[in-house]
């Protein structure tokens, strides 16, 4: 079994994408208007509708009503994406510090609320664990 990618039901997905590409530097594959993809080499963010719920099973998705996930992106400098994103981001949870688990973690909400954390390994280990 492969992990192909993570989907975040929206009500606004143009907002989302927009966000996700300023985030990322990644330009979205458009589907429909209900449907887009950031595709990076080591996975993908889809971003779908609240619309596209009752394809799967409706009422089983709601937007903006996520408080256990975080998605995460791995950086060359977490110092510098955070200075890139200051003025664009308004909701920044921490700023860049250093985990006992070795990585520089900026942690921040998208539009709808959901976590995102960006960073970049610092310890031996961790840069060890993260070497592509």
């Amino acid at each position: 079994m492969n992990l192909v990618s993570i989907r975040v039901i929206t009500d606004d997905v143009a907002r989302l994408v927009d966000f996700y590409e300023r985030v990322t530097g990644v330009r979205a594959d458009w589907s429909t208007e209900d449907f887009a993809e950031l595709r990076t080499t080591s996975g993908t963010l889809a971003i779908g509708s609240t619309r596209t719920v009752a394809l799967f099973a409706p009422d089983s998705a709601r937007a903006a009503d996520n408080k256990t996930v975080i998605v995460e992106f791995l950086v060359d400098d977490v110092d510098g994406v955070h200075r890139d994103l200051t003025g664009f981001v308004t909701d920044f949870v921490a700023e860049p510090t250093t985990m006992p688990w070795g990585n520089r973690s900026l942690l921040f909400r998208d539009p709808d609320g959901n976590l995102v954390n960006v960073f970049t390994p610092v310890t031996p280990a961790a840069i060890a664990k993260f070497a592509r």
